[in-house]
C-alpha cells in the first residue's frame, strides 16, 4: 500500500531531521520546476520541524525564475534560504543532512561535493535508479511510478506532522512542478496526482496564477515554432529535430518544451530534441504511450521514464547525434526492443 510507505518515509524523515540541526537540500543541475518545487517542500518540512534550512541553487532558469522570485526579499523567508552552490560546503556542520530531490545519480546533482562531504544523505526521486545511483543514503525513497518529485513531497507534507499549512505560493510551486512533469496532467498522472494536486487546491495553489508563470516568452515560442517545423519524421513514427536555443537563457528547457509539442502531431510515437548547451548536446525524449524512450535513452547513456527521458552527449555533432538516434533506433527496432 503506497499510503503506507509513504507515512514509513515521512515518519523516518521526520525522525532524521529531528536527530540534526542543519538541512541543506538540492536538486539536480539545472534545475527545472518540479526539482524547484519538490526542494521547496522539503525546506517548509525541515523549517516546521524548527531546522535550520537552505535550498541549493546553480543557475536559475527562466522557468524557475518567476516562482523563486516570490521567496527573495519576503519578510518571511530569511535571506538565506537559497545559497550558491559554490558556497554550500561552507555551511556543512557535523549535524547536516543533505536531502536530495528529483535526482538519483551524484553526478547529475546540484552540487556532488556535498554527497562526498556529508555523512547523512537523503535521496527523494521519481527516477528509474541507474548504475551511478546515490549510495549510502540513510533513507532513500525513489518511487519511479510517480508522476513528479513534487507529488512524492506534497505526499510526505501531508504525514510529516500534524498537516503542514502551506502558503498559496508555496502550494503554486508543488503544483507547477507536478503540471510540468505530467505535461499539464496528460502523462503520467495516477489517482495520487490528482489527489496530491487537490491537497495543493485547497492549500490555495492557483491553476490561472500558475499557467501564466508557466508561459514562454516571445524568443523561446519562436525557437520551439523553428524546432517543430524543422522536424524530421524517421520510419514514419520519429519526430527528430535540433532547437537552436541561441541567445535564450535556458535552452534546454525550450528543447524539452518543442519534444512535447511534437507528440501532438498524429502518427508521431516518440519525438527527440537535440539541443547544443555548454559545449555538451542535451537530448529531450518523449513518447505517449507506444515507445519506451527511458530504454533508448539508457543507450546512450541516460535515462528518465517511460515517456520522459533525455541524455548528455560530449564530443559529438549534431549531425553524429542525429545519426546515433537512428541508428539506436534501427537496431533496437530490429532487436524487438521497441
Amino acid at each position: 500500500n503506497t499510503r503506507v510507505k509513504v507515512r514509513v518515509k515521512a515518519h523516518a524523515l521526520r525522525q532524521i531531521l529531528e536527530a540534526n540541526d542543519n538541512v541543506l537540500i538540492m536538486g539536480h543541475s539545472l534545475p527545472d520546476i518540479d526539482s524547484f518545487g519538490s526542494a521547496l517542500g522539503i525546506y517548509i518540512i525541515a523549517k516546521k520541524l524548527g531546522k535550520e534550512a537552505h535550498i541549493v541553487f546553480g543557475e536559475v532558469s527562466t522557468s524557475v525564475r518567476p516562482f523563486m522570485n516570490r521567496f527573495i526579499n519576503k519578510e518571511e523567508y530569511p535571506d538565506d534560504m537559497f545559497i550558491s552552490k559554490d558556497n554550500a560546503e561552507s555551511y556543512i556542520k557535523p549535524s547536516t543532512v543533505v536531502i536530495v530531490v528529483d535526482v538519483n545519480r551524484a553526478q547529475r546533482a546540484e552540487c556532488p561535493i556535498l554527497l562526498d562531504k556529508c555523512k547523512t544523505v537523503i535521496v527523494f526521486d521519481h527516477h528509474r535508479r541507474s548504475s551511478d545511483t546515490i549510495t549510502g543514503a540513510v533513507l532513500s525513497y525513489v518511487d519511479p511510478y510517480a508522476s513528479s518529485a513534487c507529488e512524492m513531497v506534497t505526499e510526505m507534507i501531508q504525514y510529516v506532522d500534524d498537516g503542514i499549512k502551506l502558503r498559496a505560493f508555496e502550494a503554486d510551486a508543488l503544483y507547477a512542478g507536478i503540471s510540468i512533469d505530467t505535461d499539464g496532467f496528460n502523462s503520467k498522472s495516477g489517482p495520487r496526482t490528482f489527489e496530491a494536486a487537490a491537497f495543493l487546491r485547497r492549500h490555495g495553489a492557483d491553476v490561472t496564477r500558475v499557467r501564466k508563470m508557466l508561459r514562454n516568452d516571445m524568443n523561446e515560442y519562436k525557437a520551439i515554432a523553428s524546432a517543430v517545423s524543422k522536424s524530421e519524421v524517421y520510419k514514419n513514427a520519429f519526430a527528430i529535430t535540433v532547437f537552436d536555443g541561441t541567445g535564450l537563457e535556458s535552452p534546454t528547457i525550450g528543447g524539452a518544451k518543442a519534444a512535447n509539442q511534437l507528440l501532438d502531431i498524429s502518427g508521431i510515437k516518440a519525438s527527440f530534441v537535440i539541443t547544443a548547451y555548454e559545449d555538451k548536446l542535451y537530448i529531450s525524449a518523449r513518447s505517449i504511450d507506444e515507445v519506451n524512450v527511458q530504454l533508448v535513452m539508457e543507450k546512450l547513456g541516460g535515462g528518465g521514464h517511460m515517456s520522459i527521458a533525455g541524455a548528455q552527449l560530449t564530443d559529438c555533432t549534431i549531425e553524429q547525434a542525429v545519426n546515433t538516434i537512428k541508428l539506436t533506433l534501427d537496431k533496437m527496432l530490429e532487436d524487438g526492443e521497441i
